[in-house]
């Protein structure tokens, strides 16, 4: 069946991504408010119904803020490591704290949504526990990993396996560096357990690159630190250098952070 992926929103100030085949679908993660979930999954013709489960990253407010709305009310399953659901639970940003709709998963331990095969992966950030995703579908493999601190082995491992891979780009080094942050948060966004820069990023896609690869998108944008433009811009230029050519090796779109994207589909 054909699958179908966009992002309804990407950045500091919400995120939450939709994967799903013309029968149901999954989001992951749910950092924006519930009215325009259902507002984009409309104007995307994707019937809120249709949503079957939640993938959650971490417990940062950017990433739950409607995950109790969407388990507790909605009755829609809510996957995430042991961890995460106490973060979750013991969250401000959450009003209706997760029960019965609660999902337990481990790390690496691959599990079953219908026909989607997932698997968590940890990921250096400095939440009460983050995992990205690898997410299988016949032939396709997707990768998300957003919020990475940097790319450690595990991360690399599952980016290297991905033919649809959603990256962090969150922030421009120069930018960060002459910005307005205060020190400490400077120092927490650039840290081993904060943000993955756009040099970061496309070093590693750079020279880990694999024709298998088919999509990039890049997630996360800092509204401060980072520009969609910048971001495409620096991997644009060291995927080149490498040889790699945009538009024709692979697909390369950095995403926006307050708006949905377009849907991608494939069959």
């Amino acid at each position: 069946m054909k699958l179908s992926f966009f992002s309804l929103a990407s950045g500091s100030s919400g995120n939450c991504y939709y994967l799903g085949t013309p029968d149901y679908g999954l989001l992951i993660d749910a950092g924006i408010g519930i009215r325009t979930i259902k507002k984009v999954l409309k104007d995307k013709s994707v019937d809120m119904d249709k949503i079957i489960a939640v993938l959650v990253t971490h417990d940062h407010a950017d990433h739950i803020k409607t995950v109790g709305v969407l388990g507790e009310k909605l009755n829609i399953p809510v996957y995430t490591t042991e961890a995460v659901h106490q973060g979750i639970n013991k969250s401000r940003y959450v009003e209706d704290k997760l029960y019965g709709s609660k999902r337990v998963i481990e790390k690496e331990v691959p599990f079953m949504i219908r026909d989607f095969r997932i698997t968590a992966f940890a990921v250096p950030h400095d939440s009460t526990d983050s995992v990205g995703y690898f997410i299988e579908y016949g032939n396709h493999k997707f990768t998300i990993a957003t919020d990475v601190g940097h790319i450690t082995d595990t991360v690399g491992k599952y980016i290297c396996q991905a033919n649809h891979l959603i990256i962090e780009a969150n922030y421009d080094e120069e930018m960060l560096r002459f910005g307005s942050y205060p020190a400490f948060l400077k120092e927490r966004v650039a840290s081993p357990t904060g943000h993955l820069s756009n040099h970061d990023a496309a070093e590693f896609l750079a020279t880990h690159y694999t024709p298998e690869l088919k999509n990039i998108w890049l997630c996360h944008l800092s509204r401060d630190n980072n520009h969609p433009e910048l971001a495409y811009k620096t991997v644009d230029i060291r995927l080149f250098e490498e040889g790699i050519r945009v538009g024709k090796d692979v697909t390369l779109v950095a995403l926006k952070r307050t708006t949905p994207s377009d849907v991608y589909e494939f069959e």
